[in-house]
């Protein structure tokens, strides 16, 4: 929110200083974001008068002139095609900064004659694009005196950061409210004059849509003459960042910060019928006052005459009926729009307006008709012209509301000493009227601008809920919220750097874990995967659908509605789809041998809050060249030797661990594994990338890839800590070769051989696999070491001896193998 001081004191009677002003902004939670001061870069600048003004004795486009700049006459040569004698102009001498471009000048001599100084256009000022000569200055303008301040442009600037839930300090006067209340001055009275109607007739309201909008008011004003706005109304809004357009449209754009108070008006003679209505779009296609194209649908609510839509109500007009330098009989607009459908279709077309922006937030239901009546009287004072009768439908809604407070609370939740009296004297400055005050309560009214507080609060409806339960339960929210936002009011006009601070009290003296147990398996996953030679990407959580397509289901519940580019339409299925694209921009600049991994969100509708959080890594081309082992492509085995470390390092359980065939479609159906902890739990995956996929997105081959689902590995449990458990006896191992068919897993080997003795048997594992057209058919050859760890004696030859037997046994039965 932008204002000027000048703009700041037509509201606010006060003779503080602007560094007092602004301090106290910041106090009462209107933080101050920047004081820019427009004239100081202009400092230097000084009304000057042409004493003389003669063409060039060396030059066609130029002219010679002697120019009296209060301190003393110089030479200048001036191109302007207007500078001429008698003149006043703005003279900028040697030494001084040009803004509009960017030099500094200096005495110089141009084509034989000597210029010590500079005649400036607006453009050069840096205030506006007009460049055609010098500016011109009335004939009363006092030589010699600072251009800012013969301008106005000495106003300091001043702009605020508003939250949210303030709407009333969307506007000049709601700021110089709060001021007031804080004891920086008195807010000036506004009660603008009824101005009678001297005719009847012009556009009538018909509301057909009440849920948008439950009030509305107009007035026809006739024989206006729309011309440039004058000088003090172009000021305050350019100062602002505003561009004036015409007189009409300026009026409409300074009661929106002015009063807060958005307003439209019609060009009547554009019209169609004469009667407005306002309804839900059906598909209409509006071209608005931004130049741009808006399809307004039944979510929308639009202004419609006779000829169709015309408005989108609260948000932005119509370019069609907008007003010009031909208009002269206008329609205004004064209405209240519900809130959350103007935020919604704002939203919804990407428009971003000042009006928006305050209907939004929530607008003063009971000014609408003063605000009508100072429209009226500013338009009739710039433009002339005379007010038609008011037109209104709907009524303005039941927006009184009380709110009570507890003297108490004001010390138990804001930690500040502050009597009752003074808390009521706050309150009343800021507009509240007491209702009834006891010796522990305060009950007030509040006012009609402050819709962030004690407003109504719907709760979620539920058929097993008792309606009566439900409206108390929304009831007794709403309280304690009012009573909060009466103790902050109090606090902040104290000054909210006033609040002491508190520490928050320590349940121990040793700090809490900072991250959740969660988040620290987070943290070892990304050192683990680091360790293992991957490097780190973040990459988009949102591509091309047709790419994502390929790498898992693309629900229509997961397309951006508005993407920030149109080939990033779509939340990826797995991080891995994002990966491999990075993989292949790679390779096509030269490094086609990557190894990438990636911690972040994949996005699933079945997951919980549509999204899950996955470790994902990929690795392309060849190995490293080493001396140990020559170069060669990677594999799947690669992508399983960076998965099973990770498994490790975030705690899942090997023992538990089962790799399976059924994997997702975009893997190598043969050369691809499926992690499992049990029947049901999916942990992750990891294989080879189809080459048909590799080949339809122009990636590399091979590329092998590997994902874990972070989400799905169990909590470890909480268990103190105990001494490690160290058998004090030596444990016993044992080699084993079974023959199996060559479809057999050899991880069901190992788990048929750690299941046969769990109590004895601590580790198996898989040494050797032989395969040789010696061998018979469709047969391998899988070594296993079993370790055998007695915890109360050692163990006899018969008893190692039964112990491997059931080994043999426990693995024929469960794959059909034989011992070599």
């Amino acid at each position: 929110m932008k204002f000027t001081l000048s703009w700041l004191k037509s509201h606010l009677q006060t003779d503080a200083s602007l560094p007092h002003i602004t301090d106290t902004l910041t106090q009462i939670g209107l933080e101050l974001e920047s004081v820019a001061n427009p004239g100081a870069a202009l400092a230097s600048f000084r009304v000057a008068q042409v004493i003389e003004a003669v063409q060039h004795p060396n030059a066609d486009r130029l002219r010679a002139c002697r120019v009296d700049t209060g301190d003393d006459i110089v030479s200048v040569v001036c191109g302007a095609p207007n500078a001429r004698t008698g003149m006043k102009a703005v003279f900028a001498a040697p030494g001084a900064f040009i803004p509009g471009t960017g030099i500094t000048l200096k005495v110089g001599e141009i084509r034989g004659v000597q210029s010590a100084g500079m005649l400036l256009s607006v453009r050069e000022m840096g205030l506006g694009d007009d460049h055609a000569g010098i500016i011109e200055l009335p004939a009363d303008a006092p030589v010699g005196l600072s251009y800012p301040a013969y301008a106005g442009l000495d106003d300091p600037v001043i702009e605020i950061g508003v939250t949210p839930n303030r709407g009333d300090c969307f506007s000049v006067r709601g700021v110089a409210r709060d001021l007031a209340a804080a004891g920086l001055g008195s807010l000036k009275p506004f009660a603008p004059a009824v101005i009678l109607p001297l005719f009847d007739g012009g556009p009538r309201w018909d509301i057909a849509f009440p849920e948008a909008c439950p009030w509305i008011i107009g007035r026809g004003i006739r024989g206006v003459k729309n011309s440039p706005s004058p000088k003090w109304l172009q000021d305050r809004l350019t100062f602002i960042g505003l561009r004036p357009i015409n007189a009409l449209v300026d009026i409409t754009n300074f009661f929106t910060f002015d009063l807060g108070r958005p307003l439209h008006v019609f060009d009547v003679a554009k019209l169609s019928g004469d009667v407005l209505t306002l309804r839900r779009g059906r598909g209409e296609t509006l071209r608005a006052l931004n130049g741009k194209d808006y399809v307004v649908d039944a979510e929308d609510c639009a202004i419609c005459d006779a000829a169709g839509v015309q408005s989108i109500a609260g948000v932005i007009g119509g370019e069609a009926t907008g007003c010009d330098e031909t208009t002269t009989r206008v329609f205004v607009e004064c209405a209240l729009f519900d809130p959350v459908r103007v935020a919604q279709t704002g939203r919804r077309h990407q428009i971003v307006s000042d009006a928006r922006q305050r209907f939004e937030r929530g607008i003063d239901p009971a000014l609408m008709p003063d605000a009508i009546q100072a429209a009226t009287a500013l338009i009739l004072q710039l433009c002339g012209g005379e007010p038609g009768a008011v037109t209104e439908a709907g009524a303005e809604p039941a927006w009184q509301r009380d709110a009570s407070m507890r003297f108490a609370r004001i010390a138990a939740f804001g930690g500040s000493d502050i009597s009752a009296d003074a808390a009521v004297a706050s309150l009343q400055r800021l507009g509240f009227a007491e209702r009834r005050r006891d010796a522990d309560r305060l009950t007030v009214a509040v006012p009609s601008w402050r819709n962030d507080i004690a407003m109504p609060i719907a709760l979620d409806q539920s058929p097993a809920l008792d309606p009566a339960k439900a409206a108390a339960a929304a009831e007794g929210c709403a309280a304690i919220e009012a009573e909060s936002d009466l103790i902050e009011e109090v606090l902040r006009l104290r000054g909210l750097d006033a609040v002491a601070p508190v520490s928050l009290p320590r349940e121990s003296p040793v700090p809490p874990a900072t991250l959740t147990p969660r988040q620290q398996r987070t943290a070892v996953a990304r050192r683990t995967l680091a360790a293992g030679g991957l490097m780190e990407c973040v990459t988009f959580s949102f591509m091309a659908r047709a790419d994502a397509e390929r790498f898992g289901p693309t629900p229509e519940a997961l397309r951006l509605i508005n993407p920030i580019a149109a080939d990033l339409d779509q939340l990826r299925p797995t991080p891995l789809a994002t990966l491999a694209l990075a993989a292949g921009r790679n390779a096509a600049r030269g490094y086609a041998d990557v190894a990438l991994f990636e911690i972040g969100p994949a996005f699933d509708i079945d997951a919980p809050d549509g999204q899950k959080l996955v470790a994902a890594g990929l690795r392309s081309g060849s190995t490293p060249r080493t001396w140990l082992a020559a170069q060669r492509p990677v594999g799947a085995m690669d992508a399983k030797r960076d998965l099973w470390p990770l498994l490790d390092a975030v705690g899942a359980p090997r023992e538990a661990l089962q790799v399976t065939t059924d994997v997702p479609g975009f893997l190598h159906p043969g050369r691809s594994g499926m992690v499992r902890q049990g029947p049901k739990t999916v942990l992750g995956y990891f294989g080879e990338i189809h080459p048909k996929l590799l080949a339809s997105l122009g990636l590399p081959a091979p590329m092998v890839v590997f994902e874990l689902n972070l989400d799905a590995v169990a909590d470890p449990k909480r268990r103190k800590k105990a001494a490690p458990d160290l058998a004090a006896f030596q444990p016993v191992r044992r080699d084993f070769a079974f023959l199996v068919d060559a479809s057999v897993a050899a991880d069901a080997v190992l788990r048929a051989a750690r299941g046969a003795e769990r109590g004895l048997i601590t580790s198996v594992c898989l040494f050797d696999l032989y395969e040789s057209d010696k061998m018979a058919n469709g047969k391998k050859s899988l070594g296993v070491e079993a370790t055998f760890q007695p915890r109360e004696r050692t163990l006899t030859d018969a008893e190692i001896e039964a112990a491997c037997q059931k080994v043999v046994a426990a693995v024929a039965k469960a794959t059909g193998a034989t011992l070599r």
